[in-house]
């Protein structure tokens, strides 16, 4: 294949594409805003899934690697209520198909995966305009541009990309997530850790679910999700993280401490992540020479699901293009005709979870969907 590929961003699911890329003896360069690998943080907790997540990890030829990152016992879950009793505690045995990972670690093998120089860090997309003939033009907040022949947009939900093929634009679903960490938690935050246990720990209610994942290095990463408006959320300063905490943790009033205090002993600032979604079906018709991955084509609020999806969506669109050589169209045709289901029954099932989170009968709602996904697996 001798058509010049550009990926604009270097999150999972673009660099799993340039890997199987590379793999196949296909060249690709990517485009990432950020200044380097360590620019920011990169999240924490990805759970990969045998099903979807893996699979990538296979074609991409990583399972050693990946397997050499995978954190012992963390699959481990427990739900609880509100008052802090345990409603259901399963162990991992070892038998789960969702190991779970650091993204930063996950992110980095892949970036060692890839010869020198396909990452170009530093290069913000502003804007891209289509050339003819399946060719464009990718413009760059610090001036400078390029022309490629397939131009891929791996760039999340504010993709730049998007507009040459959709009209849809992410929309707020109504929850936003705020985010802390407690660190040395098994000392000096001993009740918390108990609560949360060894791997994840969700006490849902509607409208206002607390989630922890114990991390790498005894750190307990929490997600408190609350279903509020953006003005609510506006009104919160965050600039100021004690009473940003004390207005957060106010809407669990009456919780047990030990699940409060994931809130309110938090060691960093909390970090507010509101939630958006694309259309639950959302496609394209096909447009020469461009297509989409990961959370620019699919974006939904979090299911689990997202980055297991965006490095499939790599994957198999590296494969489809290697198994093309010299019909990019069929290639993309072929990619889309498999990623517009699968993406569309994801985001359902995620629309589904998000009812149970927020049903008159959660927690136990939750339960008996996980004892029956249990029950089917």
């Amino acid at each position: 294949m001798t058509t010049d590929i550009t990926i604009i961003g270097a999150g999972l699911g673009g660099l799993t594409l340039a890997r199987v890329l590379h793999l196949h003896g296909i060249a690709s360069t990517v485009y990432e805003a950020e200044a380097s690998p360590a620019a920011r943080a990169q999240g924490g907790m990805l759970d990969i899934h045998d099903y979807n997540g893996q699979l990538a990890v296979r074609a991409a030829g990583l399972m050693d690697e990946f397997e050499a990152l995978v954190l012992e016992g963390r699959q481990a879950m427990r739900i609880l209520d509100r008052d802090g009793s345990v409603l259901l505690d399963k162990a991992d045995d070892g038998t789960g198909g969702r190991p779970e990972v650091q993204r930063a670690e996950l992110r980095q093998m892949l970036l060692d995966s890839l010869p020198a120089g396909t990452v170009r860090w530093g290069r913000k997309a502003a804007g891209v305009r289509a050339l003819g003939a399946g060719r464009h033009e990718v413009a760059f907040a610090d001036g400078a541009t390029a022309v490629t022949g397939l131009l891929v947009g791996a760039d999340g939900a504010w993709s730049r990309v998007r507009p040459l093929l959709s009209a849809a634009t992410p929309e707020y679903t109504g929850t936003s997530s705020v985010e802390t960490y407690l660190f040395d938690a098994d000392t000096r935050h001993l009740a918390a850790a108990k609560a949360v246990g060894g791997g994840s720990m969700m006490a849902p209610s509607p409208g206002a679910e607390i989630f922890a994942h114990r991390e790498s290095g005894d750190t307990l990463h929490t997600y408190v999700m609350l279903t509020r408006t953006q003005d609510w959320f506006a009104a919160v300063d965050f600039t100021d993280p004690a009473a940003a905490r004390a207005r957060i943790a106010a809407q669990f009033d009456g919780w047990a401490p030990e699940l409060t205090a994931l809130i309110t002993d938090g060691d960093t600032a909390p970090v507010l992540r509101p939630h958006h979604t694309l259309p639950i079906a959302h496609r394209w018709d096909r447009v020469p020479g461009v297509t989409l991955l990961g959370d620019a084509a699919h974006l939904t609020a979090p299911n689990g699901e997202g980055a297991n999806l965006a490095m499939l969506d790599g994957a198999e669109l590296g494969q489809a293009l290697a198994a093309h050589p010299g019909d990019t169209e069929a290639a993309l045709a072929a990619y889309e005709r498999a990623m517009f289901p699968r993406s569309a029954e994801a985001a359902s099932e995620g629309v589904h979870m998000h009812e149970l989170l927020n049903g008159d009968d959660t927690p136990q709602a939750l339960i008996a969907a996980f004892l029956d996904g249990e029950a089917a697996s």
